[in-house]
């Protein structure tokens, strides 16, 4: 089997595929509620798509401690140890996230640690939405959550340090700003372009990249807007646009990893199906030409 496209993760010296295993839906039966229970099967079906991934050559698997109070994260462990991936390893990266309101970060560490079956995380995300200026400061100040993270990675129990955003206000620029974090995972799609504008060009995808800065996206899909304004406007149309609305992310060439929630092992090889297919991918530049 060919290898996947990848592509290096910031200076985090490690090649990751470019479509990476989401975990929100693992843990989760409706996504929108953290507290909704996990039936047998879906379990099972995760499980099996993470090792059917792991058979493909995904090395990027992305989860939570948030996702299902830690249910993705553990089914994420159970999922790996059945791929036969041990504590020490150097060929797949697992990232996973920490409140950033948490009152104990280091003891979100050690319990995801526990839960997802490792030695050490390769990376751990702040995990937010819209960062408030309290949320900020509770981020970077001394003590905070980010010292906790870089302690931890002193202590060898995770390797990279990032954060997680939905919006462009000025917190994500501080972040990017201070050179304290390895990747930012961001929400970029067809839909909400607002972190990268190439016209201008603006948004935090570029500045992320020109500070050496992975780039990961989540809601590729775009978490069903796109297709329910397509059932709103065209009722009558039952055409399937997940592999379109994934090569448009993929078709961003500062795009390192994109994110797409898996459940069963027929949805990891429909979407390894979409990676592998180069003649989808289009030229943003084109795309957002002005006038023509």
């Amino acid at each position: 089997m060919s290898p996947l496209e990848s592509a290096s993760i910031g200076n985090a010296n490690f090649f990751a595929t470019r479509i990476g295993f989401g975990g929100a839906p693992a843990g989760l039966t409706n996504y929108l509620d953290p507290f909704s229970p996990v039936d047998v099967s879906q379990r099972y079906g995760v499980i099996q798509a993470i090792v059917r991934a792991s058979e493909v050559g995904i090395n990027y698997f992305d989860t939570a401690a948030a996702y299902g109070t830690g249910e993705s994260e553990k089914i994420f462990g159970e999922g790996l140890a059945a791929a036969g991936i041990a504590s020490k390893r150097d060929d797949i990266y697992v990232a996973t996230k920490v409140s950033h309101n948490e009152e104990n970060p280091r003891t979100s560490i050690e319990r995801s640690l526990e839960n997802l079956r490792l030695d050490v995380i390769d990376l751990v995300q702040v995990h937010g939405t819209t960062y408030t200026p309290e949320a900020r400061d509770q981020t970077l100040r001394k003590g905070g959550t980010l010292d906790v993270l870089e302690q931890a990675r002193e202590e060898g129990l995770i390797r990279h340090i990032g954060f997680t955003t939905e919006d462009q206000n000025p917190p994500v620029y501080e972040f990017i700003e201070s050179g304290r974090f390895d990747v930012m995972q961001t929400c970029y799609n067809i839909v909400f372009q607002h972190t990268y504008e190439p016209t201008r060009p603006f948004g935090s995808i570029y500045e992320a990249d020109k500070a050496g800065m992975g780039v990961v996206t989540m809601r590729a899909l775009t978490a069903s807007v796109f297709q329910r304004w397509m059932s709103a406007v065209r009722p009558e149309d039952d055409f399937d646009y997940s592999a379109a609305l994934l090569q448009f992310v993929l078709s961003n060439k500062l795009i390192d990893v994109a994110l797409v929630g898996m459940r069963t092992p027929e949805e990891v090889d429909k979407n390894v199906a979409v990676l592998n297919d180069l003649s989808g991918r289009v030229d943003l530049n084109d795309l957002h030409e002005k006038f023509v």
